[in-house]
């Protein structure tokens, strides 16, 4: 069974650097992208930074640029997002997930969320002021 598990969430000041995991299980990378996507209490869905196996690239929503990095360890099968300089309102549940074949970066992320693949359950991430 295809899994993905996230870790790293927790409590954090404003400003405070925080590291997520994401974990796959069933199956690899190898041609996916795996994105990270959050969601804010009474708010949709949004994509946050997004990694492609296919050709290494990667993309940032604008609102992340220049404070999270996406990264990814082959060997453990593994995606990280590095998040420096958080602020109250991302606050969020934080979700990877993982799409199987996938286009060009560019094109993911103005795609629905609901087209990717396999999702994790989640992990949350509290930014206090």
């Amino acid at each position: 069974e295809e899994q993905l598990v996230e870790s790293g969430g927790g409590l954090v000041q404003a400003g405070g650097s925080l590291r997520l995991s994401c974990a796959a299980s069933g199956f690899v990378f190898d041609s996916y992208a795996i994105g990270w996507y959050r969601q804010a209490p009474g708010k949709e869905r949004e994509g946050v930074s997004w990694l492609s196996r296919v050709d290494g690239s990667t993309y940032y929503a604008d609102t992340v640029k220049g404070r999270f990095t996406i990264s990814i360890d082959n060997n453990a099968n593994t995606v990280y997002l590095q998040m420096n300089d958080l602020k109250p309102e991302e606050t969020a549940v934080y979700y990877c997930a993982a799409l199987n074949h996938p286009p060009p970066l560019s094109i993911v992320a103005r795609t629905s969320a609901n087209a990717m693949d396999v999702w994790g359950k989640g992990t949350l991430v509290t930014v206090s002021a």
